[in-house]
């Protein structure tokens, strides 16, 4: 007798061939080289208007306090309404601020208190945008397309870190800074052009309250071990990155060989994380939540050779490392969430995900300076490398981590891998 035979079960098209996917992807990818323009510009143009430090703290965090007040408010209106909506209204809202602050710039006398009431607009918009993304992917894509897809998200963010700094560069030394951010204003023109073509498959949601719709969130987020804990671990890792960022430039100046060793820390970080998310693009992980935590926990090596003034070439190395396992984790980790979490909660969990990750960052930028100056830089950095490695590695106690598998879905998000 001859048996019969299943058919092989034909393999999901690349992403870039969906036509909505393809459109969210180009538009997606303008706005993040503009943005990734912003920081350098912004911080030269704060400086050369004010001449104040102070003032440069000011604008940010206009930016990034109504930011964290209203990621959960942002996940709400995710869910509740049309993402790709959302995510429109949010790009002209800061086509229009980036557009503010570029006519200040340009205009030879610009006003601090506009110039921080534009980016707090911006930050606010930019708490209803964050959340939406993860559903757009996941509403653009077939579910055996999506691995692919946040991979080229994911390549797409790094090769922007690599070319917008540069950017950046070219124009405030050429045309001024104001041009780069009427740049960012037409890329956000662009994106939402783009977005107008974008066809995303909706997902009905019930109607609820306002706070019936932030508790489901919360319990979605909280009915996943492997998802609270690891996201416990993302948090360290954001904290950690603003002790470096604060600590690490003077480091480097003084003990490392002077201004250039930190130039090429960051240059060889940014290509790091670009190897890293070509790498996520290929691999599959059986066990992807616990593999991509692991590779985060490499963070805690560039703060430890920091902190010891290791040689200039390792410390330099160490960084492009632990740069690689974030851009390894970042698409790895939304595939998974995607998956396991339902769709119409999903821009809520984002919301919450973005909201824990994004709270330490504050918190390590006012209290690394203060450490520093009370027992020198070696102390914040080690207790940094303590608590990222902790955090990250102690993941791996978590059953929900361990059994979480590449087969997980909706619904069941601690599943085994059927590879098991």
């Amino acid at each position: 007798m001859i048996a019969a035979t299943t058919p092989a079960t034909p393999p999901a098209p690349h992403p870039l061939r969906t036509r909505s996917f393809r459109l969210l992807f180009a538009g997606r990818t303008l706005s993040l080289l503009g943005d990734a323009a912003i920081p350098a510009a912004l911080a030269l143009a704060v400086l050369e208007a004010t001449g104040s430090t102070s003032a440069l703290a000011l604008v940010l965090a206009c930016a990034m306090v109504p930011k964290l007040l209203l990621l959960p408010f942002g996940g709400v209106a995710g869910d509740r309404f049309d993402a790709r909506t959302v995510a429109l209204t949010t790009d002209l809202v800061r086509c229009a601020t980036q557009l503010l602050v570029g006519a200040q710039l340009l205009g030879g006398a610009p006003s601090l208190a506009v110039l921080a009431v534009a980016e707090a607009l911006g930050g606010a918009a930019g708490a209803f945008a964050m959340p939406t993304m993860s559903p757009l992917v996941k509403g653009t894509v077939p579910t055996g397309s999506l691995h692919r897809a946040n991979a080229a998200m994911g390549v797409a963010q790094s090769a922007t870190r690599l070319g917008g700094p540069a950017l950046a560069g070219a124009l405030v030394l050429t045309v001024g800074p104001g041009w780069a951010f009427v740049l960012d204003a037409a890329t956000f023109a662009l994106s939402a052009l783009l977005l107008t073509a974008v066809r995303v498959e909706r997902v009905p949601v019930p109607r609820r309250s306002f706070r019936a719709d932030l508790v489901e969130g919360w319990q979605e987020v909280r009915s996943r071990d492997w998802y609270w804990t690891s996201l416990i671990g993302h948090s360290a890792w954001n904290g950690a990155a603003a002790v470096l960022m604060t600590l690490g430039p003077a480091v480097a100046v003084q003990r490392l060989g002077g201004g250039a060793t930190w130039v090429a820390l960051l240059q060889v970080g940014a290509v790091g994380f670009l190897l890293g998310a070509l790498l996520a693009g290929r691999a599959r992980p059986r066990r992807p939540v616990l593999t991509a935590n692991l590779g985060l926990a490499t963070y805690a090596l560039p703060l430890v050779l920091l902190a010891v003034a290791a040689p200039a070439p390792l410390t330099i190395a160490a960084y492009g490392l632990a740069q690689a396992g974030l851009g390894f984790l970042s698409p790895v980790w939304q595939t998974a969430v995607q998956r396991a979490v339902p769709a119409h909660a999903l821009a809520r969990v984002t919301s919450y995900d973005w909201l824990l990750s994004l709270a330490a960052m504050p918190l390590g930028y006012a209290l690394a300076p203060l450490a520093a100056a009370a027992w020198g830089p070696e102390v914040p950095l080690l207790a940094a490398a303590l608590t990222v490695g902790g955090c990250c590695l102690g993941t791996a106690l978590v059953p929900g981590v361990r059994r979480f598998g590449a087969g997980s879905r909706a619904g069941g998000g601690e599943q085994a891998s059927p590879t098991t």
